[in-house]
């Protein structure tokens, strides 16, 4: 079985009722469980949430919504991890086995699911534990430096400052999108950003966190001009 999992609590602080805020006409979570569903990879699209609007929209869009989730993990404290493992134990005491699951984040709208796809072949086809989204950082990171108390500059590598940017070697982040994960695969590291994992890169103009009013401002302008460019 191959099951999507959706987190989406419903105390979202710097931009309340995020989850399913219109977002170009639209609730943003419809956005991943729209994409779940076209991508006709899983068995099962499961939204675990703690709100019950949260829920009958996941509902109208076509997702599941076989529990709610408890209160101790609807904090602001409780990780991914835990709401992933919640929700594949509740399968399993359903009698279900799940062989991969992947967690899409309700704040993904530029998610594409060509990449959903290529996670999903590319993990299958491997020995690794881990696909996820991630891209390329805009500037070296080697040559990046912070501020002092006195606000004077101290390079995090000063061998580095000489160097030129092409002669560095890239540097990738996550891209907070999607989470693919073999449940059957062996282990041998413990972090999820490890050897077992599999990044599978998007450009950077597909890639926007949306933790704040300003980043969802920018979000909406990304998603109008790839829409309009076709991109």
């Amino acid at each position: 079985m191959i099951v999507c999992i959706i987190p989406a609590r419903g105390g979202s602080k710097r931009i309340p009722h995020k989850n399913i805020k219109l977002f170009h006409g639209k609730p943003l979570i419809a956005y991943s469980i729209q994409n779940a569903i076209k991508s006709k990879l899983f068995d099962e699209i499961i939204v675990s949430t703690d709100d019950e609007e949260i829920a009958e929209i996941s509902r109208q869009y076509g997702a599941s919504v076989p529990f709610m989730r408890p209160k101790e993990l609807s904090d602001d404290h409780t990780g991914s991890g835990a709401v992933n493992e919640h929700a594949l134990n509740f399968l399993k005491e359903q009698g279900k086995k799940v062989d991969f699951a992947c967690v899409i984040y309700a704040t993904a709208p530029l998610l594409q699911v060509k990449y959903l796809i290529e996670g999903f072949e590319k993990l299958k086809a491997s020995n690794a534990a881990n696909a996820f989204s991630c891209t390329s950082m805009p500037f070296p990171i080697q040559r990046c430096f912070k501020l002092t108390k006195n606000g004077r500059c101290e390079m995090f590598w000063r061998e580095n400052f000489y160097k030129r940017s092409q002669d560095l070697e890239p540097a990738y982040q996550d891209a907070g999108q999607f989470y693919w994960m073999n449940l059957n695969a062996k282990k041998s590291d413990d972090i999820f950003f490890g050897q077992d994992s599999i990044g599978i890169v998007l450009p950077r103009h597909l890639v926007q966190d949306i933790d704040t009013l300003e980043d969802w401002t920018r979000a909406e302008l990304m998603y109008e001009v790839i829409q309009k460019a076709g991109l």
